[in-house]
């Protein structure tokens, strides 16, 4: 039995890695988003879909590209929600 939010997320972390680079195209393609936030999610989509690096190396350093953007004062709040749930997503990756 399972209880609470402890549901096991199957996924591997190439699914996990296509999704995150679905969730960051509705940032790049939001308009309301300010176009160096809109840069920095395209420039971390580019890196989560490099082939030739390990999945982790990918995750880490799509990470830091969000992390630097994720305190802009500019940013909107919806924008702000999806990065903190893409950051999420990419700490599942092994």
């Amino acid at each position: 039995m399972v209880f609470g939010s402890a549901a096991v997320d199957n996924r591997s972390s190439e699914e996990i890695l296509k999704a995150v680079a679905m969730m960051l195209d509705e940032i790049i393609n939001d308009t309301t988003v300010p176009r160096n936030i809109r840069a920095a999610a395209e420039k971390a989509k580019e890196v989560v879909l490099k082939e030739g690096e390990e999945p982790i190396v990918r995750s880490a350093t799509a990470i830091h590209i969000l992390d630097e953007i994720s305190n802009d004062p500019n940013m909107p709040l919806h924008t702000r929600t999806q990065i903190w749930n893409i950051v999420s997503e990419l700490e599942r990756v092994k």
